[in-house]
């Protein structure tokens, strides 16, 4: 399962426009709610639920907001972008720049985790991740992900 599979156009936020966490929840739960054929409340829901057991702001300047819905029958990834960066209550306390949504059904652990462990993995290259801070647009940011998934 490529990242390039799962991320459609349409779920792409190249500059995204909040300021803070719940803002950019509600920015990219917008974005993938037809994805995810459910209301975006209910995704910001889920998510800052998981926010309270833990900060998804993994550090260096990364986010990767995830949760679990019953309405949801597929996998859903949405990307982000912020140029002057968001307080995420992160790891490391910096702000938080590049984000990758994550929201999978109620009873899928196995593909919720596999996930999750591809998008970390990917986030530890390097040049994947000082290539995405440069992009300016959705099809630049695709093609950048297009690319790290043919190195795997």
């Amino acid at each position: 399962m490529k990242l390039s599979e799962l991320l459609p156009r349409g779920a792409i936020i190249p500059d995204l426009a909040s300021k803070d966490k719940k803002g950019v929840l509600e920015e990219l739960a917008i974005c993938v709610a037809p994805m995810a054929r459910t209301g975006s409340d209910e995704i910001v829901r889920v998510l800052l639920e998981r926010e309270q057991l833990g900060s998804t702001g993994i550090g260096g300047g990364i986010g990767i907001p995830h949760g679990k819905l019953a309405t949801v029958d597929s996998i859903v990834v949405g990307f982000g972008l912020s140029r002057k960066g968001v307080s995420f209550d992160s790891l490391d306390h910096k702000p938080v720049h590049i984000f990758f949504l994550l929201i999978t059904p109620e009873n899928s652990t196995g593909s919720h985790l596999k996930v999750l462990a591809q998008i970390s993995k990917l986030l530890k290259k390097d040049h994947f991740k000082e290539s995405l801070l440069r992009a300016e647009s959705i099809d630049e940011i695709q093609k950048i992900i297009l690319d790290i998934d043919e190195e795997f």
